[in-house]
Formats: C-alpha cells, sequence, structure tokens
C-alpha cells in the first residue's frame, strides 16, 4: 500500500466512540484490531526505509570518510514527516479499507447454528 498516499491527521485527533463500534460491535476488539494493523503499517514502512538508506551505506567504519548525505537527509525528513501508524491504521478502518475477521466468533456461530453473513 502506498502510505505517502494516505490523507490524514498528523496528530491525534479526538474521535467519536460509536465510530469505532461498527463492523465488531465491541470498541476493545477494534482497538486490537487498529493496534495489529498499525504494527503491519510500521514494519513495512521501517523495512521500506531500511531498504533506501542500505543503498547509502558505505563498507568501512572510518570515521574521517563519513560524512553527510543530502538524499538521505531528506529521505529521513520525508519519513518523519509521514502521519504515525496508528493514525493510518485508524484512517483505513473509517475508510472501511480493512478487511478483519474473529475466527473464535466464526466457531462459535458455527457451533450455535447462527448463519455468517
Amino acid at each position: 500500500m502506498d502510505y505517502k498516499k494516505i490523507k490524514t491527521d498528523t496528530t491525534a485527533v479526538t474521535r467519536k466512540m460509536r465510530d469505532f463500534n461498527r463492523g465488531t460491535e465491541n470498541v476493545y476488539e477494534t482497538t486490537a484490531m487498529l493496534s495489529k494493523r498499525a504494527n503491519q503499517i510500521s514494519l513495512e514502512l521501517k523495512e521500506e526505509l531500511n531498504k533506501k538508506i542500505s543503498e547509502f551505506a558505505t563498507s568501512s567504519d572510518n570515521l574521517e570518510e563519513i560524512f553527510e548525505n543530502r538524499e538521505q537527509i531528506e529521505i529521513a525528513k520525508f519519513y518523519e514527516r509521514l502521519p504515525k501508524p496508528t493514525l493510518m491504521a485508524v484512517q483505513e478502518f473509517l475508510d472501511d479499507q480493512i478487511y478483519y475477521r474473529n475466527p473464535s466468533k466464526e466457531a462459535q456461530s458455527k457451533a450455535s447454528g447462527d448463519i455468517i453473513e
């Protein structure tokens, strides 16, 4: 997913609890789901950043040879300006872009004979 194109707030915003009850009917379950999604986003961003930074890696560890690379600084600044992964996960949830399921609920509903939509 292209996280650079996500339009979300860069700071924390007060939200209504009822916005997080849809789909799961349980705000704690939603919070756990958003936490897992934020961890996924964070890992993907970290891997992407490490790939870009590794292009600038040098083979020697001599302090005299270390210099500031303008491109490397710009890449770091770009990633620092991105919204936090938790804010991205919340925005994805509010935009219905997250697919989630709860296997334990599915097993309970099958055992009790409920119909799953």
